[in-house]
């Protein structure tokens, strides 16, 4: 008899456990559902995030260089009425104007991060600056500059266009 009033008190503490174990599991199932519905919500934000920030930049890019060509604007003006002095004939005039124009234009790139790269003429050539286009037969050593084909720019540091030379063979 204390063997079935054991198996009895083991059954009873199983039917209880069960419906327990029950909530319990639906308890972690919801728990995993909030969970899993949270993450596709915060992947779904990052997705319209990225998409968002995408347009933007291509409105920054787009709209970048507004102030340079506002300015250039103002250049062009310059030009137009220089033009219209030539075509008057002010001799004087033209050419002050032609100058304080070139002077208007290298100021405003500059203030834009342009910077002319300097050459001398007799100084050795260096690659990282200068691209050779032809190498010329000359009293001065090899891989000496004798002469400034074109201006090489920098923007901010970057070099955006190497100084053209000629080189001592």
């Amino acid at each position: 008899m204390a063997e079935e009033t054991q198996k009895n008190n083991e059954e009873e503490l199983k039917e209880e456990e069960k419906p327990e174990k029950i909530d319990e599991l639906s308890k972690c199932q919801k728990e995993r559902d909030e969970y899993l519905d949270g993450w596709k919500r915060a992947k779904a934000d990052l997705i319209n995030y990225k998409k968002d920030e995408a347009k933007r930049f291509e409105v920054v890019i787009k709209f970048s260089n507004e102030g340079l060509i506002r300015d250039l604007v103002s250049v062009l003006d310059s030009f137009d009425l220089a033009l219209i002095a030539l075509e008057n004939g002010a001799d004087s005039k033209k050419e002050k104007g032609l100058y304080l124009i070139r002077q208007q234009l290298k100021d405003i790139l500059k203030q834009n991060g342009l910077e002319r790269i300097i050459v001398f003429i007799g100084q050795p050539f260096d690659p990282s600056l200068q691209e050779a286009i032809a190498e010329l037969e000359s009293d001065k050593p090899s891989g000496i500059i004798i002469e400034e084909v074109e201006r090489g720019y920098l923007l901010n540091g970057k070099l955006i266009r190497p100084a053209r030379v000629k080189v001592a063979k």
